[in-house]
């Protein structure tokens, strides 16, 4: 009986160092592949095409920067006349709205009391 005892505890020992040894590999065969990715990299890095040098990006106009343009247009009204629109259908002429620019809107000014929000006065 001590025999037995004996072969498998060699039997498990063997085992162990199989067992210990499946994660080393495994662990070694990540580093690889990482470090493959890494080398790849390197190498598509190395192919793509130099940064511009500062002479060759945009550069401002001799007259300096432009000025933003800011408008505004009058609505686009929808034709009353009982014909159905569809997407394709143009609602307006093309070419004459921006003729007749329309007055700046009228922003709504706030009053105390009125923000409709919480603690507006209201019931409740």
């Amino acid at each position: 009986m001590n025999a037995d005892v004996t072969q498998t505890a060699m039997d498990l020992a063997a085992r162990d160092h199989l067992v210990g040894l499946a994660p080393l590999i495994i662990g070694l065969l990540i580093v690889c592949a990482l470090i493959a990715a890494v080398w790849l990299g390197i190498r598509v890095k190395n192919r793509e095409p130099e940064p511009p040098e500062p002479e060759d990006q945009p550069h401002l106009p001799e007259e300096g920067p432009t000025d933003e343009i800011v408008g505004n247009r009058e609505p686009d009204e929808m034709p009353r006349d009982g014909v159905r629109r569809l997407p394709h259908d143009g609602v307006h002429d093309s070419g004459d709205r921006e003729d007749h620019p329309g007055e700046p809107p009228r922003r709504k000014k706030w009053e105390p009391g009125q923000s409709g929000s919480f603690g507006s006065g209201g019931p409740g």
